[in-house]
Order: structure tokens, then sequence, then C-alpha cells
């Protein structure tokens, strides 16, 4: 699934979308996360946007707010610079939060948004996300700002016992980086 995430395949973002308004009609763990006047914004990719280009997150936000989750997309977080992948970097040689949050620009909207949710289609740490949320929240001091990731990943861990497991969890700043639980 993180392969056709990464290839942005856009057939399967419908197909996501919608298992995701399932989930969050059935299990009681999304009650209001996902409002009707929420302002959805894709996290960029690692790379300024060029116009045409792939980009899995802004597919994925336009999709779930064609199944009502969510009042709008608006790609208004953008990259000025590229960073590195992380997922194709060691560990140690990841983008830092601070390196990610100097990489973001903001562009004006057309209102300011009271709550956004930030969408990705993969975590790993959480550092793109932490910084994200401070870039916006720094443009937005007054907006509540939360994340939803479709795909999370959780490291080398032997014994998975499902592979469909919605969570809420934190990504908080601690000891000079991003710490994410679950």
């Amino acid at each position: 699934m993180r392969e056709l995430l990464k290839a942005g395949d856009a057939s399967f973002m419908p197909k996501y979308a919608l298992r995701v308004r399932q989930q969050a009609k059935d299990l009681p763990l999304w009650e209001g996360f996902f409002g009707p006047t929420d302002v959805l914004v894709p996290v960029p990719r690692s790379t300024p946007y060029i116009a045409g280009g792939l980009w899995a997150a802004e597919e994925l936000a336009l999709a779930l707010v064609k199944e009502g989750l969510g009042g709008a997309a608006w790609a208004g977080l953008r990259r000025v610079h590229a960073v590195r992948k992380s997922a194709t970097a060691a560990p140690r040689e990841r983008p830092t939060v601070f390196r990610h949050y100097e990489s973001f620009f903001i562009e004006r909207p057309p209102m300011e948004p009271e709550r956004i949710v930030l969408v990705d289609d993969v975590i790993t740490k959480g550092r793109t996300l932490l910084a994200a949320a401070s870039r916006l929240h720094d443009a937005f001091p007054c907006a509540q700002i939360r994340a939803f990731a479709l795909v999370r990943t959780m490291g080398l861990i032997s014994g998975v016992q499902q592979l469909l497991d919605p969570c809420k969890g934190e990504i908080r700043w601690k000891a000079g980086d991003a710490h994410r639980t679950p």
C-alpha cells in the first residue's frame, strides 16, 4: 500500500478516502476529527511543487473532501527548496524538524482557516508533520491544527497482528527531535 501511495496512482485515492470515511463513521476515536469546515492542507513532497507533478498528499486531501471529510482542500503550504527524502535516507541522514520548517512557505489563503487538518500519505517519525504544523501555527496562531496520515510506519517490529490499525496519537518536540506515539 505504501508503494502504491508513493507511486501516486490517483485511481486508488478515492478508495482510500472511502475507507477513511467508513472508519470515521464507525470508530469513536475519529469522532469530531474531520469537521465540515476543516481545511485539509496536503503536506508537500520533499521537492518544490512542479505543475502537473505527482503529489500524493494533495490527491488524498482532494479525495477526502469529496468523501465529505472536510470543507475544502488548500495547497497553500509549499516547499521553497528540496530536502532529502526520509524514505531513502539512513536514520541519521534524514532532514531535521528545523530543516523541514525552513523549507516551507505559506501562501496567503482567501480566508484564514479556523480548523486545519494536515494530510500526509505516510508518517515515519513525524518530523515533517511537526515542522508543517509549526509553520502553519506561525501563520495562523488561532487555528486548531491536527494531522492525518493514511499510513504510519512502525519500524522493524516482529509479530504485527493486523495491517488496519487506526489510532490517535501525538507528535511532540522532545530532546531536540520529533517523537511520535504510537
